[in-house]
């Protein structure tokens, strides 16, 4: 029988639970939810996935992402703080999908940072 969890790839748009340790100075830590913003593809044929945590409390920073209601996680997602990591070794775990215009809106906010 295939597990579940052995066949999920992160694919860009999922809301994920993920641990985030270990961590550093300002860093998010401990199992949250992540938004993924790389490919599919990508991330199942290298086993890494580029992630910006969700924190439930919002501070009012530019680079925040409000998760609209409805969905099973709520919160915003910290666009600034992108990580790459294997999410097969942080068990990364399905929770929703954001809508479209969540990712358009958090790929304009890192254009701003890399451009």
């Amino acid at each position: 029988m295939v597990n579940e969890v052995e066949t999920y790839i992160p694919e860009r748009g999922d809301l994920v639970w993920l641990r985030f340790d270990p961590q550093a100075g300002h860093e998010q830590a401990g199992r949250r939810p992540a938004l993924v913003i790389s490919p599919q593809l990508y991330n199942g044929k290298v086993g890494l996935a580029l992630f910006c945590p969700v924190t439930a409390k919002a501070k009012g920073y530019p680079f925040e992402v409000e998760i609209p209601a409805g969905l099973k996680i709520t919160g915003v997602i910290l666009a600034d703080q992108v990580k790459s990591l294997d999410w097969r070794a942080r068990d990364a775990q399905f929770a929703c999908k954001v809508p479209a215009g969540v990712i358009a809106e958090v790929q304009a906010k890192l254009q701003l940072l890399i451009s």
